[in-house]
């Protein structure tokens, strides 16, 4: 059934973008946007993918993934907070390093198959016509996107831990007031934000593409920031807008699996062509959200 696949797909593609999307946001609500979350994805990936080859556990594989993509994130806090780098120059330039780690030391890998993150078939619920095979017969790194978002959420709102989180990124001098060292919380903010960037290049070789590819996330990390501006720096309006994303993308697998007569390359094009729009048409109202200490990086008033 179309539908359905598109639907399906839209989750299992989606899912690695709402990793990046929750880890990007909870960087930026303690005020360090990081644009390296690219590079996280990627090393997550390749860490997660080798690690899983070497040694036919993907359990294990998920864990190198959280650690490759935090490594890469905790440059990134390095480089911003303590020498006080341009943080979007540093983003760009750690995407890169990722790129390029990824890239040179991926090439034993390419032709290599590994063993994923099977199905789990949730009893009864599976057999919901439609949302069984959407929701509930999905991998494990899957079912923890969909929920993560609310975590993340909870946490936020309703924890210590997410008003100090936010207090960091709107009024710091009130966190150091109270005893707390707000780079020591900005730097745990962005470490755990790649980490999530590293799991959701994880989900995407281990429950995706089952094989590893130079570039295999293909800008999934600058989507994922664009998203967290489209949803204005909550954890489900981020989320939302991944899942969006992945509709999109399984919508032109779908059609190219169908035989429908438009180009490829205008296909392949549709979800970034998507998330673009989306955001030309919310940036006005979303940047009244702006976290207070990103609004010169953003450029807002």
């Amino acid at each position: 059934m179309f539908i359905e696949d598109v639907l399906a797909g839209a989750v299992r593609y989606g899912s690695s973008v709402i990793f990046a999307t929750q880890g990007e946001l909870i960087s930026e609500r303690a005020g360090v946007i990081n644009l390296g979350i690219e590079g996280s994805m990627l090393c997550g990936a390749l860490a997660a993918f080798a690690t899983a080859s070497a040694t036919g556990s993907a359990v294990a594989g998920i864990f190198a993934g959280l650690a490759a993509g935090g490594v890469l994130a905790a440059i990134h806090a390095f480089l911003v907070i303590w020498r006080g780098a341009n943080q979007l120059a540093a983003g760009l330039a750690i995407s890169f390093l990722g790129l390029g780690l990824t890239a040179a030391l991926g090439v034993s890998f390419v032709s290599k198959q590994i063993t994923g993150l099977g199905a789990i078939e949730i009893p009864l619920l599976s057999d919901i016509p439609i949302l069984g095979k959407v929701l509930f017969t999905q991998d494990a790194l899957t079912y923890l996107a969909l929920i993560l978002p609310f975590i993340v959420l909870f946490a936020l709102s309703r924890t210590k831990w997410g008003l100090i989180l936010r207090a960091t990124g709107e009024r710091p001098e009130v966190v150091r007031a109270y005893g707390y060292d707000p780079k020591h919380v900005r730097a745990a903010a962005v470490i755990l934000g790649g980490a999530l960037a590293g799991l959701g290049g994880a989900q995407l070789v281990l429950a995706y593409t089952l094989n590893w590819v130079e570039n295999v996330t293909v800008g999934r990390g600058f989507v994922a920031v664009a998203l967290v501006i489209f949803g204005a720096w909550r954890p489900l309006g981020a989320a939302a807008g991944a899942l969006v994303f992945g509709a999109a993308l399984s919508l032109q697998l779908q059609l190219q699996a169908r035989g429908v007569d438009v180009s490829i390359w205008l296909l392949q094009m549709a979800p970034y062509v998507l998330t673009l729009l989306v955001l030309v048409f919310t940036s006005r109202r979303q940047s009244k959200q702006i976290p207070e200490d990103l609004k010169a990086v953003f450029g807002g008033t």
